[in-house]
Parts: C-alpha cells; sequence; structure tokens
C-alpha cells in the first residue's frame, strides 16, 4: 500500500509521533506539534520549552509564516552579569561559545505551537502532548547521534548543576545507550496540555523563570514572558524551474538568502557547481551591516529580490566575477538547531525548524525549561551583542521552506546547520527539481558550502569542477567524511506525476522518515 503522507524528522521517534497523527487522522500541524513536542525529548537539548522557530504553513486557502522564535528580553531590567564562553571542540578546532544568564532571550516553541494548533490544526493539545510528557518520564534511549551531540556540548551541559543533573547524572555525559529522562519536562508538557501557552508565560511557571534567570544576572522579565507572541507574517517567495519557492521573511535572513540565490540561479541559467558557488558567494555578500539593519524595516525583501539587483548578481556570477565579501565568518560551525517536514493526505504541509542554540545551561527547577543561548550566538548578534531593542526577535539563519508545483505541494524542507542551512536547502531543492532526485537522494548527497572565503565539500564532489575553483582563486578544504557541518535537510516530497509520497532524513544528523 503506497503512503499518502509522510513526516521527515531528526530522530526516528520524532518522525513517527507525526505519522502516528496522521494516521488517526490529524492534518499537517497536528502531527509537526505532536512531533515537535517529542523533539523536546528525543532531540534535547536542541530544542524545547526554552527554544524558538518557525512554522510554514501550506493549506489550499493559505500560505502562513509563524514566527515564534527568540526575542530580546529586557523589559524593566538591567544586565548585571556577563556571557560565560565554553570552549567547544567541533571536528578537530576549537570553537567558542557562549551561554550563561546574560545569554538567555525570550523563548517561543510553547506560544507558536499553540498558535499554529488554533489557527490551522484540529487535534486536541492534550493528545498531541500526553505522548510526549510519557516519554520524557519513561526516558529515551541516546542514540548515536544524540550521544555525539551530548559529547560536542559536554561544557554546555556540565557548567552548571541543575543542567549537569540531567546530561550527567552519574558525572559523564549521556553516551549512546544510555537513557535519558526529565520528568520536570514531562510535568510541564502536561501543564502546557492543559493550559496552553499560559503554562510557560503567565503565573508560577513564568515567575520562576524569571526570577532564576535574573538572580544570575540576565534580563529575562515577567513582562518579556507575558508581552511574548507569536507573529503571522507572509513568506518571501521567488521562483525556480517552473516552482515558486516559499521561505522565512524578515526580520530572519535565512530565507530571503535562499531565495535570492535560487533567483540568482534561474537568472544564470545554470545550476554548474561553479554557479551554485557563485550564487552562495552572492548571497554572502549581501550580508552587509546594511543587511543587518533593513532586515527589521518594511519592504526590505522585496528590495533585495527587485530585478536589478538579482541581474547584476548573474552577470557576476555568469562571468565569473566575484562580489566584495560581506559579514559572514565560520564562527558558528556547530548548528543546533532541528527540522520536521510533514505532508499531509490533502496536501498539506508544515515546515517547522525549532533551535536553543546549543543551550544556556540554565535549567529552571521545576519548570521543564532549558533556557535558549541565543543572546550569546555570534550569528545572530554579526553587529555586536545585546545590541538589539527589547522586544525585537532575532534574526536567523532558519529557513523552513515549501516548493509548490502548479500551486501543490511538491516538496517540504529546511534544515538545522546554522550558515549552512542556505547551502543546505539550495542544494536540496536543486537536486530534487533539477536532477529529479527523489526526497532520500537529495539530501543525502554530496554538498558544498561556501563561506569566509573558502569552498568546503564533502567527499564525493566532482574533483575535477573543485580544481576549476581554485584555478579561479577559491580556496577549497575537502572534507574526509559527511559530516554534521553540511546541515541536516529532512525534507517530505510528491511526485506530482504518480501522486506518490516519501521523505529524505539527513544522515548527517541521525534523520529518519516515517509514512502514514
Amino acid at each position: 500500500m503506497s503512503a499518502h503522507a509522510a513526516v521527515a524528522a531528526g530522530h526516528p521517534l520524532t518522525a513517527e509521533a507525526g505519522a502516528r497523527v496522521l494516521r488517526d487522522g490529524g492534518n499537517a500541524v497536528d502531527a509537526a506539534v505532536a512531533a515537535v513536542l517529542t523533539s523536546f525529548v528525543t532531540e534535547s537539548p536542541l530544542t524545547g520549552l526554552g527554544a524558538g522557530g518557525f512554522m510554514l504553513v501550506h493549506t489550499a486557502d493559505e500560505d502562513a509564516l509563524l514566527d515564534f522564535f527568540v526575542e530580546m528580553p529586557g523589559r524593566g531590567v538591567e544586565r548585571s552579569s556577563e556571557l560565560v564562553p565554553v570552549e567547544i571542540l567541533f571536528d578537530g578546532t576549537a570553537q567558542i561559545f557562549n551561554i550563561g544568564a546574560a545569554s538567555c532571550g525570550v523563548p517561543g516553541t510553547a506560544a507558536g505551537l499553540a498558535e499554529a494548533l488554533e489557527r490551522f490544526g484540529s487535534a486536541p493539545l492534550g493528545e498531541l502532548a500526553g505522548p510526549a510528557a510519557r516519554l520524557a518520564r519513561d526516558g529515551v534511549e541516546v542514540n548515536e547521534q544524540q550521544g555525539y551531540l551530548h559529547e560536542l556540548l559536554t561544557p554546555v551541559l556540565t557548567t552548571y548543576p541543575e543542567a549537569r543533573a540531567l546530561y550527567a547524572p552519574d558525572g559523564d555525559v549521556l553516551r549512546a545507550g544510555d537513557v535519558f529522562r526529565f520528568a520536570e519536562l514531562g510535568d510541564a508538557l502536561e501543564r502546557y496540555a492543559a493550559e496552553g501557552s499560559a503554562a510557560i508565560y503567565d503565573g508560577e511557571a513564568a515567575l520562576a523563570i524569571s526570577s532564576w534567570v535574573r538572580e544570575r544576572g540576565g534580563t529575562l522579565a515577567v513582562a518579556d514572558l507575558a508581552a511574548y507572541g507569536a507573529i503571522a507574517r507572509d513568506p518571501v517567495r521567488a521562483t525556480f524551474r517552473g516552482r515558486e519557492i516559499l521561505s522565512n521573511p524578515p526580520p530572519s535572513a535565512g530565507g530571503i538568502l535562499v531565495v535570492f540565490a535560487l533567483a540568482v540561479l534561474e537568472r544564470v541559467g545554470s545550476v554548474d557547481l561553479a554557479d551554485i558557488v557563485g550564487a552562495m558567494e552572492e548571497a554572502q555578500a549581501a550580508r552587509t551591516e546594511e543587511f543587518h539593519g533593513g532586515l527589521y524595516e518594511a519592504g526590505f525583501a522585496e528590495s533585495l529580490l527587485r530585478d536589478e539587483r538579482v541581474a547584476a548578481a548573474a552577470r557576476r556570477v555568469g562571468s565569473r566575477q566575484r562580489p566584495a565579501p560581506g559579514l559572514d565568518g565560520l564562527a558558528d560551525r556547530l548548528g543546533s538547531t532541528t527540522h520536521i517536514s510533514v505532508l499531509d493526505a490533502d496536501g498539506n504541509g508544515a515546515s517547522v525548524t525549532c533551535s536553543n542554540g546549543t543551550g544556556s545551561g540554565i535549567v529552571v527547577p521545576g519548570t521543564g525549561v532549558h533556557v535558549n543561548n541565543m543572546l550569546g550566538e555570534e550569528d545572530l548578534n554579526p553587529l555586536g551583542f545585546h545590541r538589539l531593542a527589547t522586544g525585537e526577535r532575532l534574526p536567523s539563519m532558519m529557513a523552513p521552506s515549501v516548493v509548490l508545483r502548479d500551486g501543490e505541494v511538491e516538496m517540504v524542507l529546511g534544515s538545522g546547520g546554522s550558515n549552512r542551512i542556505r547551502s543546505a536547502i539550495l542544494q536540496a531543492i536543486i537536486r530534487l527539481v533539477v536532477d529529479e532526485d527523489w526526497a532520500q537522494d537529495a539530501v543525502s548527497a554530496p554538498r558544498v558550502h561556501f563561506e569566509a572565503d573558502a569552498v568546503q565539500a564533502e567527499p564525493g564532489i566532482d574533483d575535477g569542477a573543485l580544481r576549476t575553483l581554485e584555478a579561479r582563486g577559491y580556496e577549497v578544504a575537502r572534507w574526509g567524511r559527511r559530516n554534521w557541518f553540511f546541515g541536516g535537510v529532512h525534507t517530505v516530497a510528491r511526485d506530482p506525476d504518480s501522486g506518490a509520497v516519501g521523505g529524505g532524513g539527513d544522515p548527517r544528523r541521525g534523520g529518519a522518515v516515517a509514512l502514514a
């Protein structure tokens, strides 16, 4: 029997939680909410009630991007501590990340999921949260990918006693085969099922979260939590090879950079490796100081995507001229983000990306909340830390996306991976649309990424093409194996001719697909 719906995610249990809802008659948003809540357990510490994210929803009647990303706190509060730097060894290179109370922004997942369910869902929140709550109490076996993540994040997960008790209960961080349990998260999910977002943003929980962070020098106030709400935005759009691409609009950066690169390639008319790298370089070059200021201005996406600007970039790509560099660098090589893609039998799609950053290490007792460290993420604060105004959403590279063909969903996708999100999504779309790879092949194929004046290349990329890039002045770094660094695209797709539905879970990040 062929599948009519599918869920792709970063863990088999995450994907199966969403598929179970689809089999029981739920729609794409119901399934996405159930999968996200399950990911709080299976993919901790990538996400959770202390994280933020975005959900792009496509139905026959509406396209909407729900922004529930982290917001700048500080209503009536002065910061009295500094960011706490920790060193993380990623692929043999020491990277500095910032944690502690000063890194904690206003979380958004609880508000965003409740809003998505109210606007587009059909199932009660209690039905969707119950299995995740039980899993949090019973525990989930740590798989290889999560064990690797725990090892990477050891300094984050062990600096403070509350996080250490969760992730290193016997002194060493949990490894593959160990069982992760978070009973307080189970309690919090039950309160959430009963009270909705008020379980986090109001009453005792809000006071506990705020007090814990403020007592340690952070600025997360009760007023910040009370003022928080999900924001509905119109997706940014581009056309590519007869498809319409929908993605995350400003004030986030990732979606408009994806569609900008696709628009450039559409104008160039080629997807040779040199052209793909050229489009990536143009997207990087667009990230100037003016770009980051413009993200908060009305009409900025239209300005970036105007014909003359895309045409100028395409001319440079076609003539092998290189633009002036933007602000990008390889500051955040980890990209602690998780993504879920859902397509239901009625053709509704939900693409949702969430992130806790690396986590702040601040786990608030009694709340089930490990607060994000977004105020300490260098890539989200390229103009300097603590510079945004209170109440502003932080920019993000997260770019939940949908590919439409003749108005119907052909592909739902997104990725983790910080700056590599945009290149990973770009290449997955090219693989499916141009190369006509099926979903799993599209996400498993080797990737390149251009940043900081260098081309990073996985094994399997044509070496002759890489040598051509070197001859044109590019530095090329050849990786010896497929790596977490290159993102984690999880996608579901429908064959427009046969109607067959399938998915691709990125093997770089433990991706899995469940059919319904």
